[in-house]
């Protein structure tokens, strides 16, 4: 998620377990704790090879092995301190722990996916079920964090944490509900096409949860659709999009080839630019145009050779007219947006 949103979440669940004596420097706490496993990015700016950055970010830090004893260690440093982590050493042990735990937990409902149990060599879990800025996620811990603050110790402080978690949770529940809806209407449709066993993932467009997009592999590229919940009835559909399978496959012992497959589980489109060998993540943008692609190799004769790594842009993209695509499109049926009732598919961007 984005680091607005897990400074209101860190310091909402590390002010609902310490005491309320506590609450206002809990809030704090909370906020800072939550934004440490993402400051791996500094050290990461440091290496040149970006697939190297994008892959190694939600690793070490993010780490559901290695964050107790990050825990541990702060819990064990403040206490010796004296103060407030004295004062109630198992409240405070328990909303320092809860909070660094909570933040790859967070990380894993987004498509870009968390190395959870890092240094274990699995591909990133990716549930999928978030976009990475939801401001209907972002507002409950948002209202709960200042009402709290502004409460103190006040009862009604706690009412307001607590709304505020049941809020969250109640809305990360509805994520995975409508993504399942989603995907059973997938099901069909892929069926019918003979893709019933094809990969596929599922992911919400910007900002909402209510307009989904949905990817299927073939043999010589891909299968992307929408669905808005709100709007669309009737079978789902899918327009197929070519990738260069075959030169995918040719490059395979390429390393940068070899890592974005891993952290990607292979949702991968490759397409052949003036001999070079261009990579895309296709779980973040939709086609044509993707948050993250990279020139990789270089033609040599039959084969590839690796080459140093670099990002290819897309065109500036226009963010407020994609906004009001994606926003058309959740109230516009995909027969009317065909006809451009509703402007063009919706063109996304992520970031982090």
């Amino acid at each position: 998620m984005d680091s607005i949103t897990h400074l209101f979440y860190g310091g909402v669940i590390c002010a609902a377990i310490a005491p309320k004596a506590h609450r206002r420097a809990a809030l704090l706490a909370g906020a800072a704790l939550n934004t440490l496993p993402d400051l791996d990015v500094l050290p990461l700016q440091l290496c040149d090879d970006p697939i190297m950055r994008m892959t190694w970010h939600r690793a070490a830090t993010h780490s559901w092995l290695l964050l107790p004893l990050l825990a541990w260690a702060i819990w064990w440093w403040f206490r010796r301190r004296g103060g407030r982590v004295a004062e109630a050493p198992t409240r405070w042990w328990w909303a320092i722990f809860l909070c660094l735990m909570a933040h790859p937990l967070l990380d894993s409902f987004t498509i870009y996916g968390t190395q959870l149990f890092w240094p274990l060599p699995l591909p990133p879990l990716m549930w999928g079920s978030l976009f990475i800025v939801d401001p209907l996620f972002t507002l409950p811990w948002l209202l709960a964090f200042v009402l709290a603050m502004i409460a103190g110790q006040r009862r009604w402080g706690s009412r307001a944490l607590v709304a505020g978690l049941a809020l969250g949770v109640g809305y990360l529940g509805w994520s995975l509900l409508a993504k399942a809806l989603v995907e059973r209407k997938a099901d069909h449709a892929l069926a019918a096409m003979g893709l019933a066993d094809a990969p596929r993932f599922s992911v919400p467009m910007p900002l909402n949860t209510l307009l989904w997009r949905e990817v299927a592999m073939t043999p010589d590229g891909y299968v992307e659709g929408f669905r808005s919940l709100v709007a669309d009835h009737g079978p789902m559909p899918f327009t197929f999009h070519p990738s260069d399978t075959t030169a995918l496959h040719a490059a395979n012992q390429v390393p940068a080839v070899q890592r974005l497959d891993w952290f990607t589980h292979g949702f991968v489109g490759a397409r052949v630019v003036d001999g070079t060998l261009v990579l895309d993540d296709l779980r973040m943008g939709n086609a044509p145009e993707y948050f993250f692609s990279f020139a990789v190799a270089k033609r040599r004769g039959p084969g590839w050779v690796a080459i140093p790594v670099t990002s290819v842009r897309s065109p500036s993209r226009n963010i407020g007219a994609q906004w009001t695509a994606v926003w058309q499109r959740i109230w516009t049926p995909p027969d009317q947006a065909a006809t451009g009732k509703s402007g063009a598919t919706p063109a996304a961007s992520a970031s982090k």
